[in-house]
């Protein structure tokens, strides 16, 4: 190797530790190819969301003609097996199969639970939207096989995520947990982000058969990732510690954590900034395509924007706590984001403008994205002693049981005023709402915020 190819060497390998957030995590019992291959599972729940929240609702609405209070609560309904995050995480901690293994049943249970809902998915979404031959269906088949649907695919992505998370932190070191945490985070976005991508291009020419094609091949992929993600990453029967751990139940563990500097104060930041950022997850397709008049593509490529949005405030948000910088004030600052994100989306409706509806959408990611890693982050630092597995489920619980309740009452709000007054007040209401609940964020967020407080106390 000349001179010349020597230094071509060293300055890409300096590249990594400089300017990417993650590049320093691997280490040589976990090296970076390893920790990627785990992080496909993240790619199949980002899968799943942008499907869900997305693309789904957008079509359900605009193209199925269903009504939007009943999607935003067919949305929420994955939603509804979130408060178990916590207790999943902790049976998984204390779980010992025959294979020796604490994670791998539990992420291969969750997935095939999610592949059963996308299964069955598409031909419930045709029976409740009715029409053609689905219109000879009773109603309420279609009511409930998409809400069992609908249910599968919650149940499977919560449990998949918890006991992945958990997973990540049992293989990495310690000292670098809360990092490769962030990294399952970021794959999380990168995840929407392409979906969105191929999602948007392959419902260009939407068709009810198209869509049952791309379902299904949503449900093949998360199995196909699922798998390669898992394979030979948990070692069989090595020590567990299980006698320990099962002197603890879930009720002296969960006292333990809550018992930790203000645990409570930051699962209630959490829940209602949560909401703040939440609300509109069913309502920005659907603004985009009724009152900007966006096609599918078009408004599809908007859940790309919004998880961009979300990466570049994770990445960002990543570089300055590794730099000392406190995890509540990264969290604030995610919360400052999402107040003038929200008044350019509530602008771009009279001046209908798409432009100022994607800056918003891109700050509301942002900030979602900020708010987000500082709150986990701080999650993570205040953890007690062996119970990083309890705090992620905790920490996932509150996030994901308050975003599907955002998710449902944001759409039964926009029908409420849209039915007294107009669509584009019924979309506006909510957006203003969102922007109450984030000033309420700041004030609750205060004490945690006071000067002199050290970090991670």
């Amino acid at each position: 190797m000349n001179s010349l190819s020597r230094k071509l060497v060293h300055a890409w390998a300096s590249v990594g530790p400089r300017f990417l957030p993650f590049a320093d995590v691997a280490t040589a019992a976990l090296p970076l190819s390893r920790l990627l291959r785990l992080s496909l599972f993240q790619v199949s729940v980002g899968i799943a969301i942008v499907l869900l929240v997305g693309t789904l609702n957008r079509v359900m609405i605009v193209e199925l003609k269903v009504p939007t209070a009943l999607v935003s609560v067919m949305v929420g309904l994955p939603l509804f097996f979130a408060p178990l995050r916590a207790l999943i995480g902790f049976k998984s901690d204390q779980h010992s199969s025959a294979l020796g293994w604490r994670r791998v049943p539990y992420i291969w249970m969750g997935t095939m639970l999610q592949f059963g809902g996308f299964a069955i998915m598409p031909f419930a979404l045709l029976v409740l939207a009715g029409g053609g031959q689905a219109a000879q269906a009773p109603a309420w088949i279609g009511h409930l096989g998409a809400g069992v649907a609908f249910l599968l695919v919650g149940a499977g992505l919560h449990t998949t995520q918890t006991v992945g998370l958990a997973l990540a932190t049992d293989l990495a070191a310690p000292q670098s947990r809360p990092q490769v945490v962030g990294l399952m985070c970021v794959m999380l976005l990168v995840g929407m982000i392409c979906s969105a991508f191929f999602f948007g291009q392959l419902l260009a020419d939407y068709s009810p058969a198209r869509l049952v094609q791309v379902i299904q091949g949503a449900a093949l992929t998360t199995l196909v990732l699922n798998v390669v993600a898992l394979w030979k990453q948990e070692a069989r029967g090595h020590a567990r510690r299980a006698a320990q751990q099962a002197d603890a139940s879930f009720q002296e563990s969960w006292k333990l954590f809550c018992s930790g500097g203000h645990a409570v104060r930051r699962l209630l930041v959490l829940g209602v900034g949560t909401m703040a950022f939440s609300m509109e997850d069913v309502l920005l397709e659907p603004f985009g395509g009724e009152i900007l008049h966006l096609s599918v593509s078009a408004t599809t490529t908007l859940t790309a924007t919004l998880a961009f949005g979300g990466l570049t405030g994770f990445a960002w948000a990543s570089r300055a706590l590794g730099r000392g910088m406190d995890p509540f004030r990264m969290a604030a600052l995610g919360v400052g984001t999402g107040i003038p994100a929200f008044l350019a989306v509530i602008g771009s409706a009279p001046l209908l403008s798409a432009p100022l509806f994607a800056v918003g959408t891109f700050l509301i990611g942002q900030g979602a994205g900020m708010f987000g890693h500082g709150t986990l982050t701080a999650t993570m630092n205040l953890a007690p002693k062996d119970q990083a597995g309890l705090a992620l489920g905790a920490w996932g619980a509150v996030q994901a049981t308050c975003a599907g309740l955002a998710m449902a009452c944001g759409g039964v709000l926009r029908d409420t005023v849209a039915h007294a007054t107009d669509s584009a007040t019924g979309y506006h209401s909510v957006y203003s709402l969102e922007v109450l609940l984030l000033c309420a964020t700041l004030v609750a967020m205060f004490p945690l915020l006071r000067p002199g407080r050290t970090r991670g106390a």
